[in-house]
Formats: C-alpha cells, sequence, structure tokens
C-alpha cells in the first residue's frame, strides 16, 4: 500500500470541509477525484499531502504516519502536488523554478540544474528554460509547476485541475504527458472536472459531496451511479444523461 487515509475530517470553526473520508492508493495506481464546487476535494489534497492539518483520522504515506506532518516531510518521503492555481516563483526563471524542487535531493547546484534540464525536456519547456515563469502562459504554468513536482522524484503526484483552462487540443497534450508521468512508475491521484481526462486515465474514480465520498469505482460504474447524478443535476435532474457522460 503506497497510501492509506482513513476518516479524514477537516473543520473549519463550525463548517466541515471534509467528513470522515477514506482513500487507499496502490503503487502505480491512477485514481481520479471528481465533484461539485465546493465539495472538499482540494481541502482532502490539502490534509494528504500536510497543507491542512486534519481535524480528525490519519494518513499514512509507504507506512509512515505523516497526519500532521510538514509538507517538507511528505515531500521527502515522496509526495508531491499541484495547485488549481499554479504557485510558481514568477521571478525565477522556468529551469530555477524547476531547480527549486530539484534541490530536495540534488543539493549541489550543477547537479539540481542538470536534473531540471532533464525535467524541462520531459514537460516540453525546454526552450522557455531562460524565461521568467510569470511570462508564461496557462498551458506553460501548469506544465511548469508539474515539472517542479516531477523534480522532487514522487512516487505519488497530486495533481488538482492541472488541466482545466486549456483548450482541447492542449488537454490531449497534457493527457500524454500525464500517460508519460505514469510511465515512469509514478502513482497519480487527479482531481479534475474535465470528465474526458477521468474517463481517459483514471483506472479508479472516487466521487466527492459536500465533503463526503459518496461513489468509488470504474470509471463507467461511478458516472451511471444514482447519488452521483443527483449530486450533479439535483434529485430531480434529468437522469437520461449524466453531465459528464463520455
Amino acid at each position: 500500500m503506497l497510501l492509506r487515509a482513513e476518516g479524514i475530517s477537516m473543520n473549519f470553526g463550525g463548517f466541515t470541509a471534509v467528513a470522515g473520508a477514506s482513500l487507499e492508493i496502490e503503487p502505480g495506481e491512477i485514481v481520479g477525484i471528481i465533484g461539485p464546487n465546493g465539495a472538499g476535494k482540494s481541502t482532502f489534497f490539502g490534509c494528504l499531502v500536510g497543507d491542512l492539518k486534519a481535524t480528525a483520522g490519519q494518513v499514512r504515506f509507504l507506512d509512515h504516519e505523516v497526519t500532521h506532518r510538514s509538507p517538507e516531510h511528505h515531500a521527502r518521503l515522496g509526495m508531491a502536488r499541484t495547485f488549481q492555481v499554479p504557485q510558481t516563483f514568477e521571478d525565477l526563471t522556468v529551469l530555477e523554478n524547476v531547480m527549486v524542487g530539484a534541490l530536495l535531493r540534488h543539493p549541489r547546484a550543477a547537479e539540481a540544474r542538470r536534473f531540471a534540464q532533464g525535467l524541462l525536456e520531459f514537460a516540453g519547456l525546454a526552450g522557455a528554460a531562460a524565461n521568467k515563469a510569470g511570462s508564461l502562459g496557462t498551458p506553460g504554468r501548469k506544465r511548469l509547476e508539474i515539472a517542479r513536482a516531477l523534480a522532487t522524484e514522487p512516487k505519488l503526484l497530486l495533481l488538482d485541475e492541472a488541466l482545466a483552462g486549456l483548450t482541447p487540443t492542449e488537454i490531449h497534450t497534457a493527457i500524454e504527458l500525464v500517460r508519460a508521468i505514469h510511465a515512469r512508475g509514478i502513482a497519480l491521484v487527479i482531481i479534475e472536472h474535465i470528465m474526458e481526462v477521468i474517463v481517459t486515465l483514471a483506472q479508479r474514480v472516487i466521487v466527492f459531496n459536500q465533503g463526503k465520498i459518496i461513489a468509488g469505482g470504474l470509471p463507467g460504474n461511478v458516472m451511471r451511479d444514482e447519488q452521483v447524478v443527483a449530486a450533479y443535476l439535483g434529485s430531480h435532474g434529468r437522469r437520461a444523461r449524466v453531465p459528464f457522460d463520455a
């Protein structure tokens, strides 16, 4: 077992953003997480990677208890994430951004630079290596954040809407990048609203609604689950076609 999260809850004052959510990830698996806006998906991500300290529950990664450990501790063990809004260092170059991640395991600058350059080639950003990160458009910024996360050499990569805001052509290219990442033996958990991405990539899908996991299983089965249909369309919504039918 790569990751086991059990009974994760996250409260903000009197508001419960995540309520008793559990998830297991096997090595090399691709799991999709879907749900309406505000369902608790990104908050759950934050609890998994240490950005948020869960109110209740436990997270174990590679059999290490990491529930309340720092994001750096998670990264050193081999867990990395991206954000809905890319958190790049705008005034650093594209290469320097990736070097920030590479320095975690390659403390010598020259070695980190070589490793980062290889990842820029992999991510299709080699031509922009000397540009400031702030000069990139949405597709480039998302690829840069993925490259920086990969520079930490993760065993598990969590992608939070990494393909949102892309054109259909850009989405296709990004799907191929995710496949290439998976081919490196990296497990992935993907939050995404673009169902083409989920159906194409995910081996298993988890559905959040109002802070709880309401369904899980093979993508095709989950898409037809009545609770999932109701969560997206309302209990009186049309049942003939789910908005994310493939």
